[in-house]
């Protein structure tokens, strides 16, 4: 049985792709930041809906020394990891000029370098040593064109998206394959500041007339961290409707 850890996993997308993964067998870390009590109401329903092993781990995925000790606690309880998805992220709608030091840092900090210090952890602790594992990143279609009012998110997607190319470039050999989806507009709590006009707008911009769900996500990831795709490392996947082709 496989092990993944999915940062991010209490909110929209992530307690999609815990329970994905749960369904397929796999034992779940549950990585929240500040949503506790979800996030082990979430692992208890793993345990109890699949019968896997599951847990909720609290971590900063912006600090180094928070990061070494989430993967330490998934080190005690679940033992070895094949599988890594990095998914937590934050967003924030804002005029260029108008974005501070703090917030560019915040950004890039959880969105980049979050990424950066999972990604390391997980190779030296079990990828490179086992000579496999899948790492999959959550990037965003802002990644890949950028999006007005948000360059400080989209800079900090298009860095996962070449943090992803590069990385599987160097890993390949040692049999481990790396990816990235870059979601289009997907129902979840980051888009409960837009007003339904707005909502209906980027509907009718999706070439296939639907908003995504988190489901879609998580599908397309189990297929991506699995056998069936074993020959593809390095790869965008946009699960966006159409949205951006």
């Amino acid at each position: 049985m496989k092990n993944v850890l999915i940062t991010g996993g209490a909110g929209g997308i992530g307690t999609a792709l815990c329970k994905a993964f749960a369904r397929e067998g796999c034992g779940v870390a549950v990585h929240y930041h500040s949503k506790k009590e979800k996030a082990e109401q979430l692992a208890a329903g793993l345990r109890n809906q699949y019968g896997v092993r599951a847990i909720a781990v609290q971590a900063d995925v912006s600090d180094r020394a928070s990061v070494s000790r989430l993967f330490d606690a998934v080190d005690d309880a679940l033992g070895s990891l094949e599988l890594l998805v990095n998914n937590a992220g934050i967003a924030q709608q804002k005029l260029f000029t108008d974005i501070t030091d703090n917030d560019w840092n915040s950004m890039i900090s959880t969105n980049l370098s979050g990424v950066f210090y999972c990604c390391q952890e997980a190779l030296k602790r079990y990828m490179i040593p086992s000579h496999s594992g899948v790492i999959l990143n959550i990037s965003s279609m802002w990644g890949q064109v950028g999006a007005s009012c948000e360059v400080h998110y989209s800079a900090a997607k298009a860095g996962v998206i070449g943090l992803t190319k590069a990385l599987a470039k160097e890993v390949g050999l040692s049999n481990i394959r790396v990816n990235c989806i870059a979601p289009g507009v997907v129902m979840t709590d980051m888009m409960k500041d837009f007003d339904e006009e707005t909502v209906q707008a980027l509907k009718e911009e999706t070439p296939l007339n639907i908003l995504g769900t988190p489901e879609d996500i998580a599908d397309a990831a189990v297929y991506l961290c699995s056998d069936k795709a074993k020959f593809i490392t390095g790869q965008i996947l946009g699960v966006n409707g159409g949205f951006i082709i």
